[in-house]
């Protein structure tokens, strides 16, 4: 029962308490012990006078109940009168005396001690004893009241004086448990209740503190563990969420980190396997020819002329490889921002396609350029990274699409936007393709595979750039099965007429 009332009061101090900071914490949970305290005090109290009234006169005398008893006392001292000063009718004079909380002393009309149950003197001298005559006065903590003796002629003989206290006194046997039961409930009720209402609230409170705790505790065993997947389930907006959500956001943190290092550490094999691979085909033609020289000692020159241009293309295609890995460190680790320059569009698509027309040729490739917007117009725009994105763009789509295929350019010059595709007849992108198309180091999937292995870089080259002109890039296919990549790049002042164009490029040429 006191288990179910304590988590219910729990539960509500929680709905209460939860986002307040902790030293309004603390002062609520103070003034909450007062105010209980002193609520369960009234309540004690009111409980205790309902018991008293019940108990009184039955287990317990009132706390004036000796003094209700007087008016009969002293009715049965003034029908004896004189005879009580006579010791022998001591047992006539106690039996109207309440002695369980009454004692009473007789004295003569000098005021000298007769008998009784006190004999000490109440007053001083006689004439202080006339003074306080049928008076009721206070001494040593009870109340005394002296009333005169008169014999047969009327003149004054003698006194008694009655001593009592105000004060519960108990009627039987059980009256003196019952008495120290309502004096427990009165006087310390208070301290009882301040006392079990801190240990209510502290362990409230403590409860409180303890949820967050056991999470930190828990989630740094876990950290310890080197395990991180797991999430701190605490909201509330006082110093001990923020403390959570600052570990979860070092939690997350270290996370990323670590994944990081992983993804370094996967990228770092992968470009060593990658190297080794791409490498090892150059460098066994070469090692296989500079061999084949050696032993030909006076051979014919034309054939040592063939080999040694075969060992200049595999070194040439080595050195390409290194410094293509290289570029990309530079790429992700510099912080390279644009250099826009006033560069007429059109021309410049032009002069980006022209060096690739004769392999287009070999390959009896047809090439169209739709080219949209003006052919006058000039946008500033970083031509240098521009043309390392088409280079990477047009030397992929040469690489996949067959002989009598067809590639396809469109250019959109918006007012603050450059917008590009390029598009091929070649196998089209598969759902693995079009996921990790600009992944880097990723090859393409089966039907994309060719002879002449590539390191994968290009379209990861292409993304990064893309990314630093403020523009996106995505890859997929065309309705006619093409596979196509877009991308578009942000022109920072806007593209604008040349005011003297000394160009005459086509607005749509076709090649």
């Amino acid at each position: 029962m006191e288990q179910t009332a304590v988590s219910q009061t729990g539960r509500l101090y929680d709905r209460y308490m939860k986002n307040r900071p902790l030293k309004s914490q603390f002062q609520i949970m103070i003034v909450l012990i007062i105010v209980s305290s002193l609520l369960a005090t009234l309540v004690t109290y009111g409980v205790c006078i309902l018991l008293f009234v019940h108990l009184e006169n039955k287990s317990v005398y009132p706390a004036n109940h000796y003094e209700r008893q007087l008016p009969n006392v002293e009715a049965a001292i003034r029908r004896e009168q004189a005879s009580l000063l006579r010791p022998a009718n001591k047992e006539k004079l106690e039996r109207v005396i309440p002695l369980e909380g009454m004692d009473y002393q007789v004295l003569d009309a000098r005021g000298r001690y007769l008998y009784g149950t006190m004999n000490d003197p109440v007053f001083s001298d006689s004439r202080r004893l006339f003074e306080n005559l049928n008076k009721t006065v206070g001494h040593r903590g009870r109340y005394v009241k002296t009333v005169p003796i008169f014999d047969a002629n009327g003149d004054l003989s003698g006194f008694v004086q009655l001593a009592y206290q105000i004060r519960v006194a108990p009627a039987d046997r059980t009256g003196r448990f019952w008495i120290a039961l309502l004096a427990l409930g009165i006087f310390g009720a208070p301290f009882l209740y301040v006392v079990l209402f801190i240990w209510l609230y502290s362990k409230m409170f403590a409860n409180r503190m303890n949820i967050p705790l056991r999470l930190l505790m828990e989630a740094a065993k876990k950290i310890q563990a080197k395990d991180l997947d797991f999430d701190l389930d605490y909201r509330s907006e006082n110093e001990l969420g923020k403390l959570i959500r600052a570990f979860q956001d070092m939690k997350d943190e270290l996370r990323r980190s670590l994944s990081n290092q992983w993804r370094l550490e996967q990228e770092r094999t992968e470009l060593v396997e990658t190297l080794a691979h791409d490498l090892k085909t150059p460098l066994s033609v070469i090692q296989g020819y500079s061999e084949a020289l050696l032993g030909s000692a006076g051979a014919d020159p034309k054939k040592q002329t063939r080999y040694l241009a075969v060992i200049k293309e595999n070194a040439e295609k080595g050195a390409a490889l290194v410094k293509r890995l290289q570029y990309i460190t530079d790429l992700e680790t510099s912080n390279d921002e644009p250099r826009p320059v006033p560069t007429p569009v059109a021309a410049f698509v032009r002069q980006v396609v022209q060096p690739y027309e004769l392999q287009m040729k070999r390959k009896n490739i047809r090439l169209t350029i739709d080219y949209q917007g003006p052919s006058d117009w000039v946008a500033d725009i970083d031509a240098e990274k521009l043309e390392r994105i088409w280079d990477n763009l047009i030397s992929n789509s040469l690489r996949y699409t067959p002989e009598g295929g067809r590639i396809r350019i469109t250019v959109r010059v918006r007012p603050d936007r450059l917008e590009c595709e390029i598009a091929n007849s070649g196998p089209p992108f598969s759902k693995k393709d079009l996921e990790y198309a600009f992944t880097k180091f990723y090859r393409g999937g089966e039907s994309r595979k060719r002879q002449d292995g590539h390191a994968g870089l290009g379209l990861y080259i292409v993304k990064r750039l893309v990314e630093k002109l403020g523009g996106k890039v995505q890859a997929f296919n065309t309705p006619d099965g093409e596979a196509c990549i877009a991308f578009d790049c942000k022109i920072p002042h806007g593209a604008v007429r040349e005011e003297n164009p000394n160009r005459n490029t086509p607005e749509s040429p076709d090649l």
